[in-house]
């Protein structure tokens, strides 16, 4: 999801800590304690993404563990925090990256299992593209001209206040407590049904309405506030309360399977393709909107390796010192080679490898430069990390088909193989400028920060198939079996699939998908009318076309989380002091939540991996969301007391 306001971009601001100071960034606590959380906020993303589709930034809770661990220890400062929160985000972004198509190739019966080395190359090396490519883009969009990168300022402002002696770690410790808690009832011991979906046959239509009890989702609602939440419920609504229904109505439906399972069955075969359509325009759109940042991007980065190279590392500002260009691209080479070889070893030909390689190469800088200009409009939460993986898929399928045939075994893989790496290496991107963005504001040396960022993604590469493989055995993941009837839906990756295998075999719902990329350009014409008027209210189409494609239930708490910021908003003390403060506290619960349901999942995975999802289930299963509800609406009361409480009333 995306967003794109036009307001006036803000003046830089002094940093915290001044270029004539210098103080420890890469200590041995902060680089140990970066790769520690890396690991843990990568797990807890890897399952909310394969749960629901949608990851968030994890650099707010990455700073506050990292100032509540640090502040034991002496002389701690504000910039190994700094460098604490940019490893943890890397490895929660990268998360996003795989989660969001490698298991399509478990779907698609490429592989059987999550094979280690393959996983943990294609991410750690898909990775370190988005750090490499992003590095000459830092100048231009963070320093000649400054973007909001709005997650990028809220992690400097709660670095700042840390420093201060002033952090409140309550609410995240809290909400962890609370989220681990619900996650533990619902799905160890099964005291409520995860689930509420009613859908009826109506004058040979259906009528359908469903949510999902999870204060996850709730939290990810809080933290792309109203706007985008209101678009993701459009656009499922859109697809669940108009699409659906006239769908049923022209073709007709049997009214002998129950209308629930009739309406996912229209929405699995015909209608989430409106979204496929509406994402991959997205995708395109945003890289319209680019062209020119991009060679911007390149001719400053090339400016200040010759000014390196002519006067030496001393006549470069210590703000402005990035990795050097010469170092930059052996690294890029030292990635791409790798990469070609494991191509090679999997469609066993030197020449499709090959292409492959230069596919992947083009889009991810491209796409990398796509989620960075995005990250600094409206954060790396809200990035089109999934439009730009759908169109860099679908392109590469329809080349691969030309290159290859119909009748090709390897081509959907090949494709989603490029998907993959391309996807990592944009999420990277736009976190990887987030963090430098807070960097900037606190006063961070670049170029320690991107080899943190390295770090991160090596460090949180080498955990993904062992996670990956826990949640299947013990959840299943995308398609139904015996074993696992309800398995974790990851909807990005089966989408990625469906794409992929439907060019080669056919069967793409086309007309669906031409629907879809018409709806995208009227949301595009609505919103650009909507800059035009300078509305603060925004049509992003990447928003409304993810809204289109999840099922309906995932888009409700969302939305609910959504109004929960906006009444947060209003009701919050009127001094700017406290009214940050609270801001903080209704973030910090919220990517609490996030944190404890995420974490519990991957916990529970272990002993129903081994025993059965009933192994905690002493008092049997209960199918009644009746429980949820009311511990749900708890939930939100708490998130609502925080948000709109300074910190000395929110413990």
């Amino acid at each position: 999801m995306t967003n794109q306001p036009s307001l006036p971009e803000p003046q830089e601001e002094a940093p915290y800590i001044p270029s004539s100071t210098s103080l420890p960034e890469l200590t041995w606590r902060s680089v140990g304690l970066g790769i520690f959380l890396s690991v843990l906020l990568s797990g807890a993303n890897i399952y909310l993404g394969l749960f629901a589709g949608m990851t968030v930034s994890a650099s707010i809770p990455a700073a506050v563990m990292s100032m509540a661990i640090l502040r034991w220890f002496r002389n701690s400062n504000i910039l190994e925090n700094n460098i604490v929160q940019t490893a943890a985000s890397a490895g929660e972004s990268l998360a996003a990256g795989v989660i969001f198509t490698m298991p399509a190739l478990v779907i698609l019966g490429h592989w059987k299992t999550f094979p280690y080395w393959q996983v943990t190359l294609i991410a750690g090396l898909g990775g370190l593209l988005g750090v490499l490519f992003t590095i000459p883009l830092r100048r231009a969009l963070i320093v000649e001209q400054p973007l909001r990168f709005p997650e990028g300022v809220a992690t400097a402002e709660v670095l700042k206040v840390g420093e201060g002696g002033n952090a409140n770690i309550w609410p995240l410790f809290w909400s962890t407590l609370v989220g681990a808690l619900f996650k533990l009832g619902e799905t160890g011991l099964m005291l409520w049904g995860a689930v509420f979906k009613k859908a009826t046959y109506v004058g040979g239509s259906i009528a359908y309405f469903g949510t999902h009890l999870s204060p996850a989702l709730v939290g990810v609602g809080f933290i792309v506030g109203l706007n985008i939440a209101i678009l993701v419920l459009v656009g499922g609504a859109l697809n669940w309360l108009v699409a659906i229904p006239i769908l049923a109505k022209v073709q007709g439906v049997s009214e002998s399977l129950p209308a629930v399972k009739a309406a996912g069955k229209l929405w699995s075969e015909q209608t989430r393709y409106l979204g496929v359509g509406a994402m991959v325009v997205g995708g395109l759109w945003a890289l319209i909107q680019l062209r020119s940042t991009l060679w911007t991007g390149i001719q400053s980065g090339i400016q200040a390796y010759q000014t390196l190279r002519q006067k030496g590392s001393e006549a470069v500002d210590r703000l402005d010192r990035d990795t050097p260009m010469q170092w930059t691209g052996i690294a890029l080479l030292l990635a791409i080679v790798p990469l070609f070889f494991l191509f090679q070893s999997i469609t066993k030909s030197f020449g499709i490898a090959a292409f492959m390689a230069v596919v992947m190469l083009v889009a991810g800088f491209l796409f990398s430069a796509v989620a960075s200009y995005m990250a600094g409009l409206v954060g790396s939460s809200n990035n089109p990390i999934s439009g730009v993986t759908i169109a860099t898929i679908l392109l590469s399928s329809l080349l691969l088909l030309l290159l290859l045939g119909s009748k090709s075994a390897i081509g959907p893989a090949a494709a989603i193989l490029i998907g993959s790496v391309v996807c990592c290496a944009a999420a990277i991107g736009g976190d990887n400028m987030q963090d430098l963005k807070a960097g900037r504001l606190v006063g961070a040396t670049p170029y320690k920060q991107q080899v943190m960022q390295a770090v991160g993604v090596i460090s949180a590469a080498f955990v993904m198939a062992p996670i990956l493989t826990l949640l299947q055995k013990a959840y299943g993941i995308g398609v139904p079996t015996p074993e696992h009837a309800k398995p974790l839906a990851a909807p990005q990756a089966t989408l990625m699939e469906s794409v992929a295998r439907g060019v080669f075999q056919g069967g793409l719902p086309w007309t669906m998908i031409w629907i879809g990329m018409g709806l995208a350009v009227v949301v595009i014409l609505m919103d650009l009318w909507l800059k035009s008027r300078e509305s603060t209210f925004r049509m992003p189409v990447l928003a409304v076309a993810v809204g289109v494609y999840l099922p309906f239930y995932l888009t409700v708490p969302i939305f609910v989380g959504g109004l929960l910021a906006w009444a947060a908003l209003r009701k919050r003390p009127k001094d700017s002091k406290e009214q940050s403060a609270s801001e903080h506290n209704g973030l910090l619960f919220s990517a609490g939540l996030i944190t404890g349901e995420a974490v519990m999942g991957i916990l529970l995975a272990i002993p129903i991996a081994f025993s059965g999802p009933k192994v905690l289930a002493f008092w049997g299963k209960h199918e009644s969301s009746l429980p949820g509800m009311a511990m749900l609406a708890l939930v939100c009361f708490l998130l609502y007391r925080y948000a709109t409480q300074h910190n000395e009333n929110a413990a």
